[in-house]
């Protein structure tokens, strides 16, 4: 029942209130961490990590989520991924990712022609239609068009696509993407402002950034209807 619950967070993109986050103005600090709760109820973490070295910078997502009823656990995820950027500029993405016994793996990489994908779904026991554009039984190789980015949340500049790279399963998002203002939102250890993006088409989500251009708040709705909510746990 709860084997989509990631996809639509795995899916969505992301501009600073103020403009496209440059290069030299990246607002993240070593980690940035995120509480996952399920209707109110914690199921897991959300993290993210930075390394820069120059203009070359990776940033590592780690995801591990656990939903259980009756001490017994009924869904599980667990995501890997690791972003290699210089500067402003994308250049590879690696993922793998255990969606409750179904299991993804993305490598991408920018060239010439476009981004070039390869993604592999041939351990997965069953893929259903949510996965859009992957098939089973092997590696499927792929090019997507120049400038399309990852969809791991964290990059500002996103907010600008109409279609992203999917980081679990390695197919191409189209997606809407309109501001609806500024809010208040909780964290962890306090309040703070932000600008909520609502997304709509292939993914169907909330997202909100705060003035200094970084995510600090994720909504959306599982496939069995629950919320989920990431806390900011700063």
């Amino acid at each position: 029942m709860m084997r989509r619950l990631l996809l639509a967070l795995m899916t969505a993109g992301f501009c600073n209130s103020a403009g496209v986050l440059a290069a030299q103005d990246l607002p993240y600090g070593q980690s940035h961490v995120f509480a996952a709760f399920r209707n109110g109820e914690r199921i897991g973490t959300h993290t993210l990590t930075f390394q820069q070295s120059g203009d070359k910078r990776v940033v590592t997502t780690s995801i591990d989520f656990a939903v259980k009823a009756l001490g017994l656990t009924m869904y599980r995820y667990m995501h890997r991924g690791q972003e290699v950027w210089n500067g402003n500029t994308f250049e590879s993405i690696s993922t793998q990712t255990d969606d409750n016994g179904t299991k993804y793996g993305v490598k991408a990489k920018q060239n010439a022609a476009g981004v070039a994908v390869v993604r592999d779904g041939g351990s997965a026991p069953k893929l259903s239609a949510d996965d859009v554009g992957f098939q089973q039984g092997g590696a499927k190789q792929e090019t997507l068009p120049a400038g399309t980015l990852p969809s791991t949340h964290w990059n500002l500049n996103q907010v600008k696509q109409s279609a992203m790279l999917n980081s679990q399963n390695g197919a191409l998002a189209k997606v809407q993407i309109t501001p609806r203002g500024r809010e208040t939102i909780k964290t962890a250890n306090g309040t703070l402002e932000a600008t909520r993006y609502s997304y709509t088409g292939d993914v169907q989500m909330d997202q909100w950034f705060d003035d200094r251009g970084r995510w600090v708040k994720a909504s959306f709705k599982a496939s069995d209807g629950s919320t989920i909510e990431y806390i900011l746990q700063e």
